[in-house]
């Protein structure tokens, strides 16, 4: 059985409250309920976190263990060279995902300092972004 960990960095946790017109109105805890119950065949670990070192902890944790990584790093995708540094030192493939199409947003966000070291990066298509980074996974 596949195992994927889905990471999610800072304000992530407050998906369905803020800014319902980039982001929607479903929180992504009932998003992640709806992933695994359409992929029953797989292992799901879910981790979410606002400091930048969790998440740099959560990539090595499961970074040599698990078939793939689907990161949203929030805002760290555009600052964090920490970030890039462990998901270039892990095995597992990465996938970059993003809720809102970054390329539109403010300038500042569309670079991603991330998606060099990512196998490949998923972005505008709301949390179905999310979906289509566990099929590129899959894919692999």
């Amino acid at each position: 059985m596949k195992k994927i960990l889905i990471l999610n960095g800072p304000n992530l946790n407050l998906l369905g409250v803020r800014e319902k017109g980039i982001y929607g109105d479903q929180s992504f805890e009932d998003y992640y309920e709806s992933l695994k119950e359409s992929y029953t065949d797989l292992t799901f670990s879910y981790y979410q976190s606002n400091i930048e070192g969790e998440l740099i902890d959560t990539i090595h944790k499961y970074g040599f263990t698990y078939d793939g990584i689907v990161i949203n790093a929030g805002a760290y995708t555009h600052t964090s060279v920490a970030i890039r540094d462990a998901i270039a030192g892990v095995n597992a493939p990465v996938i970059e995902v993003h809720i809102s199409n970054t390329l539109t947003r403010e300038h500042f966000r569309h670079e991603s300092l991330i998606g060099p070291v990512c196998k490949g990066s998923i972005m505008g298509f709301g949390l179905d972004s999310y979906r289509l980074g566990i099929e590129a996974i899959l894919g692999l």
